[in-house]
């Protein structure tokens, strides 16, 4: 274990930052876990999340669902939405997918993709077209970015119903459509994907979820008013997602075959990649509609075991199978062990399954109140996260029918439906949707959610994508007092976005753990850095990192700065920032 001292080589301009937390000062506070002013907790005065209106983010694009009276099943899943910083200038940028042409649908107008450059001042500009990854040719689903090359800049797969496609970061501003040369042209109906190792040479690979059979597009029937209606897809075929093996030559070879990914035919909606029994080895936790999950545990060399059943994360507790949309993962009670979330559709209830440490799970949904909150609604993207920075993990779900002529048979169950909040404390996730902002009183049909911190502030902020509809821009807008410290991991042996890291530290004397996790949510992508809570705690006692094989080196550094953003590189001795 090395013992680093820090060398600060740069400073992040934080100005507009520090702008923001004088005017939380002023209001004395504005967020569950310590004001700015004194340690001890304080209730909120003021809107944790304030929602960001296109005329003042510049963000103007607008997803088009292209639904249609015969209501076919693609219009209603979309969109995903991405954080990542595609220009490398230390701010995360925004990314958008569009629905677009297909064999049911052709636009009145072209439709297109959209990226959005951070301008450092709390507004976006649209690059797309210089950018060059406006697709237009395909019915976007999700995305997922990721720097599969190890070249220092980040990349995007995004999926569709029709083909997907891979857009390689030029480094200069651009990106090039390289599907075909990299072998990633996958057909059908794909929605969420997630970059990792799963055999730990130092490559990304990727997953990626493969919806239901939609050849021939039947139709789901119609209601008692003879209107047809978006049905929960029962009558589809099944279908299996795919795994591809990064060549580390900008191709990729598809594993599938012979794996039990391959024989476990399901309709994939969420995917996360995390390690569930921390052999080293990341594995896969898939939501399914209307058939069991699946639970894909690594055992090295491409053998994977679909274990769902076994460890008890395939069925509801009555034993039946839901509409599994949203999936998470984080070590919810500090054990050191992963736990897991999945969302499902109205009277199904989700799911918070906490890790026995045995490759079985718990579902505590009930103990938290979280299953009892959600019987009405229909999750798709969440994320657990940590807003006010106290160290413990939060959680956000995002929310919405997938059917926009439920009201007319259901009189309980809205189509559009409003975002919950879930703060820690004393063990429990608490509802404090309340304290939210107007925000979360507004019905949405959300999709895709995205977590980032775009004003480097170092709390984290929401991007949530809403059908037929503007994103929502959430600024967080805590103020607590808590103090943080933003990490960005960058692996030389392991792969460059260091997925599968594990990240210690200490404040105060309490000692926290996480691992870096890859995906989760529905359909989207978030902010690579980490942001570590330090609650009231002036100082941070010490960070330890835990690199991904093939390196599997622990680094430890002291004297660390606060408050502020550091880029911690593999095997370096010095830390930047």
């Amino acid at each position: 274990m090395d013992e680093l001292v820090i060398d600060y080589t740069e400073r992040l301009d934080l100005r507009f930052s520090r702008r923001r937390l004088l005017a939380a000062a002023a209001l004395g506070g504005i967020c569950r876990g310590g004001s700015l002013l004194r340690a001890e907790p304080a209730r909120a005065i003021g809107p944790i999340f304030e929602e960001i209106p296109p005329e003042t983010s510049g963000i103007t694009w607008v997803h088009e669902n292209a639904k249609s009276p015969e209501r076919y099943l693609p219009e209603s899943l979309g969109p995903g939405c991405a954080f990542l910083d595609y220009d490398n200038d230390g701010w995360m940028d925004i990314y958008l997918v569009n629905s677009g042409p297909s064999d049911f649908y052709t636009p009145k107008q072209p439709l297109r993709n959209a990226l959005y450059k951070n301008n450092r001042d709390g507004t976006f500009t649209d690059v797309t077209e210089k950018a060059a990854v406006a697709a237009g040719t395909t019915f976007g689903m999700g995305v997922a970015a990721a720097d599969y090359n190890n070249d220092g800049y980040p990349d995007l797969f995004v999926t569709a119903y029709g083909r997907s496609i891979l857009y390689h970061n030029n480094g200069d501003g651009t990106f090039t459509d390289v599907t075909e040369k990299a072998g990633l042209a996958v057909s059908g109906w794909t929605t969420s994907a997630v970059w990792f190792d799963y055999d730990n040479d130092g490559r990304l690979d990727l997953f990626v979820c493969s919806f239901v059979d939609y050849t021939d597009k039947p139709s789901c029937g119609a209601n008692k008013a003879g209107q047809r209606y978006y049905c929960i897809p029962r009558l589809f075929k099944p279908t299996h997602s795919f795994l591809f093996h990064n060549n580390g030559d900008g191709t990729f070879t598809d594993v599938t075959r012979g794996t039990a990914i391959e024989r476990a035919m399901g309709k994939g909606l969420g995917v996360v990649a995390t390690d569930i029994n921390n052999d080293g080895r990341m594995d896969l936790f898939v939501a399914n509609d209307t058939v069991q999950d699946f639970l894909f545990v690594n055992r090295g060399n491409n053998k994977w075991d679909e274990i769902a059943l076994m460890a008890e994360v395939a069925y509801s507790e009555s034993g039946r199978a839901r509409s599994g949309m949203g999936v998470d993962a984080a070590d919810i009670n500090g054990d050191g062990w992963e736990d897991l979330f999945v969302s499902n559709i109205n009277d199904e209830m989700f799911s918070l399954y906490t890790n026995n440490k045995n490759e079985t799970f718990f579902d505590a949904a009930h103990k938290h109140g979280i299953a009892q909150e959600t019987r009405l609604l229909s999750g798709w993207g969440l994320k657990f996260f940590d807003y006010d920075n106290d160290g413990l993990v939060d959680l956000i779900l995002a929310n919405g029918h997938p059917d926009d002529s439920i009201e007319s048979n259901y009189a309980r169950v809205k189509y559009k439906e409003p975002l919950l909040l879930y703060h820690q404390e004393q063990g429990l996730l608490r509802n404090v949707t309340s304290d939210g902002g107007p925000a979360f009183s507004k019905p949405l049909a959300a999709r895709g959610l995205a977590v980032g911190d775009y004003d480097n502030d170092g709390f984290v902020d929401v991007l949530v994508g809403a059908n037929g509809g503007a994103p929502v821009l959430l600024h967080n807008r805590c103020g607590s007092g808590n103090h943080w410290l933003g990490v960005k991991l960058v692996g030389t042996t392991c792969n460059r976005d260091a997925i599968g890291a594990r990240l210690t530290w200490s404040a105060g004397g309490v000692n926290r753990s996480r691992l870096k996790n890859s995906g989760g949510s529905y359909l989207s992508s978030h902010d690579p850095r980490e942001v570590l809570g330090l609650g009231a705690s002036l100082k941070i006692d010490w960070l330890e990192i835990k690199w991904p094989l093939p390196s599997g080196k622990v680094q430890r550094f002291t004297d660390l700065p606060i408050d502020r953003y550091v880029t911690i590189v593999e095997g370096k001795s010095t830390v930047e920032g």
